[in-house]
């Protein structure tokens, strides 16, 4: 197990390496790991996670892979520990509703969008990776299932790296309450805004920018200002790696369908149609999220080190 550093805020346990590049301000990335547990099978899963956080310490940041650990937060986790939340078969899914239950009853639990965020601006991580926002859900003019990511973003003090919105969601519905939320979307590299698999979504991108100096003034500019919350950079998967969204598009009708009549809910939602999408495409859709996350962990760690260089000095 490895052994955590002391840190500032008692609800943590940082890793050495991610305390240390901390205080000497030096850039540091967040990683979910709900991927890890509940996104990808084993032993995809594990591989994918230890390459993604060399890819961003080969981009000159430091990784901080996040998860809680018979209870107590985690920033920053060793290859034993990575290994434990791929294959454990009581992992939890915790989003920010559920940190305080599986945490006081000292259970394992892989973290969400919402909640990894809120444990990364606790640690004074500023840029957090991941694959695809959630948002809300079709159909949640009756549902009324909309992912608690969205307000986490209008909350928390954190620029979150991902290739859109998970288009197994209603996209449209998604941006406009993002725009309601106060929340910066902006797409890096292109005028549309991208639907994971694909590159395009029909939307246009609220905002673009080009590099990453500009969007570490965004994050500088924005919270200079108090304007509280992140931001959200979306990043169109590699043109090499995308699926076609015509494709994608009958194949998520699909395993939505399925979904409905096995009456799946809640967060058991999104688990379910991301692994029927796997099976419907033959494995295609779940290279093309290693894929999107690579990309994704690439731009992280350059924004990581674009921000810690205009980051006001704590």
């Amino acid at each position: 197990m490895t052994h955590y550093a002391k840190n500032a805020h008692p609800a943590l346990a940082l890793a050495p390496e991610v305390a240390e590049a901390l205080a000497g301000g030096r850039p540091v990335v967040a990683l979910e790991s709900t991927i890890i547990s509940h996104g990808m099978p084993y032993p995809r899963n594990v591989e994918m996670a230890r390459e993604v956080e060399q890819i961003v310490r080969d981009g000159g940041a430091t990784p901080a892979t996040i998860a809680i650990l018979d209870g107590v937060a985690r920033i920053g986790l060793s290859t034993d520990e990575l290994e434990l939340l791929a294959t454990h078969p009581d992992v939890a899914k915790v989003s920010i509703r559920d940190l305080p239950h599986v945490m006081a009853t000292k259970r394992h639990g892989a973290t969400t969008v919402a909640s990894t965020m809120r444990l990364a601006a606790l640690a004074g991580i500023k840029v957090f990776v991941t694959g695809g926002l959630g948002g809300v859900h079709r159909g949640a003019e009756d549902s009324m299932d909309i992912s608690a990511d969205l307000t986490e973003l209008s909350l928390t003090d954190v620029a979150v790296v991902s290739a859109g919105v998970k288009s197994i969601l209603d996209i449209g519905r998604t941006l406009e309450v993002l725009e309601t939320l106060g929340v910066p979307v902006v797409t890096f590299g292109s005028d549309e805004f991208p639907s994971f698999y694909s590159r395009s979504s029909g939307f246009s991108a609220p905002m673009r920018t080009d590099t990453v100096e500009e969007l570490a003034e965004m994050m500088r500019v924005k919270w200079d200002l108090g304007l509280r919350g992140g931001i959200a950079v979306t990043n169109p998967v590699p043109a090499e790696d995308e699926m076609a969204p015509e494709a994608i598009s009958a194949l998520i009708d699909q395993a939505v369908a399925e979904c409905g009549e096995r009456g799946i809910i809640g967060k058991d939602i999104t688990p379910f149609l991301l692994g029927r999408i796997v099976e419907l495409s033959d494995g295609a859709s779940l290279e093309t999220n290693i894929a999107l996350v690579r990309s994704n962990a690439r731009l992280g760690s350059a924004l990581a080190r674009a921000y810690a260089a205009v980051a006001p000095v704590a």
